[in-house]
């Protein structure tokens, strides 16, 4: 059943009291999502956000988030998704109406390095990471041991190699990867376990400066485990320059109660082939064809060049690292954001520092290098020895990256409208980028 954008309004009235819907716009349906979305405004002109699952499945990992976005509400320094209500569906789930969060989605291409958006980035994946595992546990959210989820990613890559779309060049670097256990040995952390752009919210109090950007909120709870760290630096480690990878890596080094394990861009560099190759095999299982035809030859290209970079297919090489990292620049952001009047809560990066010698865990290569698999794991005689830390961005004045006065942004809606005011319908330069 495909679920209009009235629909949607109806079920946030139901869910919430006092909720008189005057307009509504629902994200674009993909066959691929497993929510339904639609952002809300109100007579009262407050703006709400109702989400609604697809199957059963969807609606049970929304009811385990519920539990985790309550836990977790006042204990980390940004804002997530707070319940406000709920409303049963037809065929089994529940909607769930929350707030509008306010901010503009980044581009992790376009973060600028240095001070601003790309170090609160870094303290707020520390703050997520240094939560305590059993508020997860708690929740219900699944929990899985090194070596389990190790195997676990193993069992993907048998299964998707039984469908024979995937190089088998690519299937036994990765499997060869897979099994060198020294790569795999981290703390299980708590993580967001989709951290993309689309989840990261910012705002910028001078729409001039990029460095006065700060993150707001993460949205997009539905994937939260206890595992891998690497796994909320996968998006970033295909996609963000170089010299940015650095600045939220240094950032969030400092900001971690434990210190980073030495291969943790390493995995990350990993996890982000396979994320490609689970897309995939979701894809098949849906048997969406024009998914799965851009999905393959994705994976070919991806094939081609990084044979082409090594063709020694040595997984230990630095050609794991994406194409799409090397020798990019940096340029300004995408986006920028009216002042906030909504009281925030501050990032307290010197809570949860420890003392780190920088120098003494720099590992080899240029500055502004991700390290290569060949120095994080040749060496195995100092397996408990931390080998990698981001430098320090301490002290870094950094350029600071101005958005060209021509450059077209959508502001994000004031969300403490005056009672007074007219209230109009949301247009498309109000929405966040996602419904664009």
């Amino acid at each position: 059943m495909e679920r209009t954008p009235t629909f949607l309004a109806a079920l946030a009235s139901a869910g919430v009291p006092g909720l008189d819907p005057v307009s509504v716009e629902a994200l674009p349906s993909k066959p691929d999502q497993d929510y339904d979305v639609a952002f809300v405004q109100d007579t009262e002109h407050r703006r709400w956000v109702v989400r609604a699952p697809r199957s059963e499945a969807a609606g049970a990992r929304m009811d385990l988030t519920v539990t985790l976005l309550q836990l977790l509400a006042r204990r980390l320094p940004f804002s997530i998704p707070a319940p406000r209500g709920f409303v049963e569906l037809k065929g089994g789930g529940r909607a769930m109406i929350y707030p509008y969060l306010p901010g503009h989605n980044l581009s992790f291409s376009e973060l600028p390095a240095g001070r601003g958006p790309a170090v609160d980035l870094g303290r707020a994946l520390a703050a997520l990471h240094n939560t305590d595992v059993r508020l997860f546990e708690e929740a219900g959210i699944p929990t899985y041991e090194t070596d389990d989820y190790r195997t676990r990613r193993l069992a993907e890559l048998d299964r998707a190699a039984e469908s024979g779309r995937v190089p088998t060049a690519l299937l036994a670097r990765w499997e060869r990867a897979l099994e060198d256990v020294a790569l795999w040995r981290f703390a299980p952390t708590p993580v967001h376990g989709d951290l993309t752009g689309d989840q990261v919210l910012a705002v910028f109090e001078d729409d001039s400066d990029a460095a006065s950007g700060r993150i707001r909120g993460i949205t997009g709870w539905e994937d939260a485990k206890v595992a891998d760290p690497a796994d909320d630096f996968a998006a970033l480690v295909d996609e963000a320059a170089p010299a940015t990878l650095e600045t939220v890596a240094e950032a969030y080094a400092h900001a971690r109660v434990e210190r980073p394990d030495a291969n943790l861009l390493v995995r990350a560099r990993l996890v982000a082939e396979l994320n490609v190759l689970a897309d995939l095999m979701r894809a098949d299982a849906r048997d969406d064809t024009p998914a799965v035809d851009a999905l393959s030859s994705r994976l070919r290209r991806l094939d081609d060049e990084v044979h082409a970079a090594d063709p020694s297919d040595d997984y230990r090489r630095s050609s794991l690292t994406p194409v799409a990292l090397r020798e990019r620049t940096t340029p300004p952001p995408a986006v920028v954001d009216d002042d906030e009047d909504e009281e925030s809560v501050e990032f307290d990066s010197a809570a949860h520092t420890q003392a780190i010698d920088v120098r003494e865990l720099r590992g080899p290569g240029e500055r502004g290098d991700v390290p290569d698999i060949d120095s994080a794991i040749e060496d195995h005689s100092h397996d408990d020895e931390v080998t990698w830390t981001p430098r320090s961005f301490a002290g870094r004045p950094g350029p600071a990256a101005v958005v060209p006065e021509d450059d077209t942004h959508h502001a994000d809606p004031d969300p403490a409208v005056a009672p007074d005011d007219p209230v109009d319908t949301i247009t498309d330069e109000e929405l966040p980028p996602e419904l664009r």
